[in-house]
């Protein structure tokens, strides 16, 4: 009975691996990732990202690199900020103002600034920008190549059109 109970358990284990509901995240912490692994090729996960290779002022969410580097990012809980691991004293910040469709970038971390700040609601594993509970970071539903890895768009969207699957976030701090 217990052979079969554990082999019906790694059965749906790997059921779940196989149709990327969850990423086998190989990053080391601090990571902030997409709950689902969507269509990432190797199952790494989308992670919080610069665009292009090392600092880059414009984020995207990438595959996660097992190596860590530049998608190694950790939340602030006290200060409600999203900040880079790999680059001392930058923070996610929306760029221009926080409305539907906002880009996001990595600026110089400021404590007063509205536009770095994001609650983190834990049991939905959304990011809110500000206080606006309408507005979530969420991924578009594309994807595209990024070199050996994959890429999608990050963005501040209205989270009643966003399924879960582009806006759930796990935090490893």
């Amino acid at each position: 009975m217990n052979k079969l109970v554990f082999t019906l358990f790694f059965i749906v284990l790997n059921i779940k691996s196989i149709f990327g509901t969850e990423p086998y995240i190989k990053t080391p912490s601090p990571v902030i990732y997409l709950e689902n692994n969507l269509d990432e090729k190797d199952n790494l996960g989308y992670c919080l990202d610069t665009i292009g290779r090392g600092f880059a002022d414009k984020l995207h969410a990438h595959s996660c690199k097992p190596r860590g580097g530049d998608v190694q990012f950790k939340y602030g809980y006290d200060q409600k900020r999203i900040q880079s691991a790999t680059f001392e004293g930058k923070c996610v910040e929306v760029i221009d103002e926080i409305k539907n469709g906002s880009r996001l970038g990595l600026f110089n971390c400021d404590p007063l600034s509205k536009l770095q700040k994001f609650e983190y609601d834990s049991s939905a594993k959304e990011f809110r920008p500000g206080s606006n509970n309408d507005l979530c970071l969420a991924v578009n539903e594309e994807s595209r190549k990024a070199g050996p890895f994959m890429a999608r768009k990050l963005r501040i969207y209205n989270c009643i059109n966003v399924e879960n699957k582009f806006k759930r976030w796990i935090i490893k701090n």
